[in-house]
């Protein structure tokens, strides 16, 4: 995991900074600024409706009795197409403004869900549905009780006693 960060964190900026000498040659220093701070705006506020929205679906989903995960999940890539968006470069803009959109943002966040496993209580939530954590053969639920020895159990008689 760590050599694919390491890789984001040097070909993203070097793919941005050619994305800014590109567009900036062709349109100019000035209007390329001017685009990226619009699309910082105009993504923040997206990012604010969209995610009352989704806010507001949690809520229903709860008081239905039902588990939003699917709305949840979408408030993550919610928050995750913010940070790409108020991102200074154009290639980000791009990825922020696909993961903002409702349907890429639904078909991904369902994506995910597939292959998230929350384990809680003895059982396990996948793609939307619960599963008993017995199935897997992994987790053992189960009761102890402590119980007093012998040389405890005679102190106690013998404390009687008296």
């Amino acid at each position: 995991m760590f050599p694919i960060i390491l890789l984001l964190f040097i070909a993203v900026p070097i793919i941005e900074i050619g994305l800014f000498i590109q567009v900036g040659g062709f349109i100019g220093l000035w209007p390329t600024i001017g685009l990226v701070l619009v699309t910082a705006f105009v993504g923040a506020s997206l990012v604010r409706s969209q995610g009352i929205q989704t806010l507001m679906t949690v809520q229903q989903r709860v008081q239905q009795g039902e588990i939003p995960a699917q709305q949840i999940l979408e408030g993550v890539l919610l928050a995750v197409a913010g940070v790409l968006l108020l991102t200074p470069g154009f290639m980000t803009d791009i990825l922020g403004m696909a993961v903002l959109l409702p349907i890429p943002r639904q078909k991904l966040a369902a994506y995910l869900l597939t292959k998230v496993v929350v384990k809680s209580n003895g059982q396990s939530f996948q793609g939307g549905f619960y599963r008993d954590s017995s199935e897997q053969g992994r987790t053992f639920d189960g009761e102890f009780e402590t119980k007093d020895t012998d040389d405890d159990q005679h102190k106690d008689d013998h404390h009687r006693l008296k």
